[in-house]
């Protein structure tokens, strides 16, 4: 913008004409307001296009980044299928539960296993995952028969004949498609074994948390009793020790020492009673009634039966057969990935009739039209992804022969370390048993001279207490070999012929050798 000044007739000066003073005045403000003008584009631009987001883009439901736990909690809990009672036949029902001493006199080692697999949601549903892909393999063969469709639809309804009806019915039956159908099947069958693996592996682990459990109970009984035996031979060694100061022939000092270490008994009684407790509630939990009242006998086939110094049969161990049925699984997934670039031939049949128009097929009215053709299509390109897949398939199956190799090792791996366990076991016991002797003989001769004065209470209670430590590690050594073959039964897959579960309808599925 220019100003034009004039000269003042007066002063002869020139000054600024007042219109110059107004626009220049009014400048900033037209400045603002085209600036204005230009945010509140922008605003309604930008609201538009949020309205068009919010008609044309999909929104999340749900957030990623948040947990609504109302939401996630809106579901009904049905626990009537895992009740706490199972439905086998073992003890006498009564009232809807079962009767524990009934089942006392009645239930062995191996009862307690059987019961264990009939009532356990894992086994059911690995099951179930069986059934759910035996009928895949059904999917997959469905492809051999006819495939036949129907519909109905009308005339184009942008011009004439809009109220013309064309019913349709299709039938395409495939002739040949280079194995592809016949590849997607064995892929659902080899599927079908993988899964029917996981239920022997399940039917495994839970053998052995039974069997842990029983174990681990028949552990902490016996030594429950030793630490009653324990309390029983420091309460004597106190109520000597009141005697003898009482009559001023010992420190008054020896009774405090004794009822410590009577209080200490007492204490790893406690300890002990409430690791009792807590297997005795977990077998519970797998059996489904009160345990607490039976009395387990550990088989001598866990003993003779294990072979633990035979190599495993791999072939019979359910996790590797497990992994060897994941490499036919990718195997078959890559052969699968390279037919699919072969064409599928089909023959193919249809047949129409028009209502209330003309029938396009044959241009007649209300006509019908009858077909009869052979079709061949194939995936001529796909921007590379066959390409791909195979490329996928391929790793896979090296994933796959990857996880057979580190089953393998681990196998091994585990059978070394329980083998050496046991051994370690066996002779730590031999050497506790020798212990235990040389203590009780401690003992005695401890005891003839505290009479004499020259021992004191303190080594009385010392030698006390080594008695009863050396039987609580022998006990435990002993348990200790029990739980390692446990382990080495479930670990070299023998659990079935050694638990008796081969032949047997477990949750209507039968395992056979």
């Amino acid at each position: 913008m220019q100003l034009r000044k004039i000269t003042n007739p007066k002063k002869g000066l020139k000054r600024p004409n007042k219109y110059a003073f107004v626009c220049m005045l009014l400048l900033p403000f037209s400045i603002s307001l085209v600036h204005a003008a230009e945010v509140d584009n922008a605003k309604k631009h930008k609201t538009l296009q949020e309205s068009l987001d919010k008609i044309f883009l999909p929104k999340p439901k749900r957030s990623i980044d948040k947990i609504d736990v109302t939401e996630l909690s809106k579901f009904n809990l049905d626990t009537t299928r895992v009740a706490e009672l199972p439905a086998v036949s073992y003890g006498q029902k009564i009232q809807g539960s079962y009767n524990p001493n009934t089942v006392a006199k009645n239930l062995s080692f191996v009862d307690a296993i059987h019961i264990a697999v009939q009532r356990r949601p894992e086994i059911t549903q690995s099951i179930a995952a069986v059934g759910s892909q035996s009928a895949n393999v059904d999917v997959a063969n469905a492809a051999y028969y006819p495939q036949i469709s129907g519909g109905l639809g009308t005339a184009d309804l942008t011009k004439g004949e809009r109220g013309r009806q064309l019913f349709s019915l299709n039938a395409t039956q495939m002739l040949y498609d280079f194995g592809k159908t016949r590849s997607l099947v064995d892929i659902e069958e080899a599927k079908t074994l993988q899964e029917q693996a996981n239920v022997l592996v399940n039917l495994d682990e839970v053998s052995l948390e039974v069997a842990n459990a029983i174990i681990n109970i028949k552990r902490y009984q016996e030594i429950t009793k030793i630490a009653n035996q324990q309390i029983a031979g420091v309460s004597r060694i106190a109520e000597i020790a009141n005697l003898r100061a009482k009559a001023g022939i010992s420190s008054q000092a020896d009774p405090i020492q004794a009822q410590s270490n009577l209080e200490a008994a007492e204490s790893n009684l406690i300890v002990q009673e409430t690791q009792l407790k807590q297997y005795q509630q977990r077998l519970r939990t797998l059996l489904g009634f009160d345990v607490s009242n039976i009395n387990w006998v550990i088989p001598d086939r866990i003993l003779t039966a294990a072979e633990l110094y035979k190599d495993p049969d791999f072939k019979m161990i359910p996790s590797m057969m497990q992994a060897q049925a994941g490499v036919e699984v990718a195997k078959l997934q890559k052969q699968q990935s390279k037919l699919s670039a072969y064409p599928t031939i089909n023959v193919k049949g249809s047949l129409s009739q028009a209502v209330n128009g003309r029938n396009p097929n044959n241009n007649e009215d209300d006509g019908l039209y009858s077909s009869i053709m052979l079709e061949a299509t194939s995936n001529l390109y796909q921007g590379g992804a066959v390409a791909a897949q195979t490329r996928a398939a391929s790793y896979a199956e090296e994933a796959a022969k990857a996880q057979v190799n580190t089953v393998y090792l681990d196998v091994v791996d585990q059978v070394r370390l329980i083998r050496e366990q046991i051994e370690n076991k066996k002779r730590q016991m031999s050497v506790l048993v020798q212990r235990r002797e040389t203590t009780v003989r401690t003992k005695e001769l401890y005891q003839e001279q505290y009479k004499l004065g020259t021992r004191t209470v303190v080594d009385l209670l010392n030698a006390e207490q080594a008695i009863h430590s050396a039987a609580q590690e022998i006990v435990s050594s002993q348990y200790d070999i029990y739980a390692s073959l446990a382990q080495y039964i479930q670990v070299t897959g023998r659990s079935r012929d050694i638990y008796e579960l081969n032949n047997m309808s477990i949750q209507g599925f039968e395992v056979q050798p």
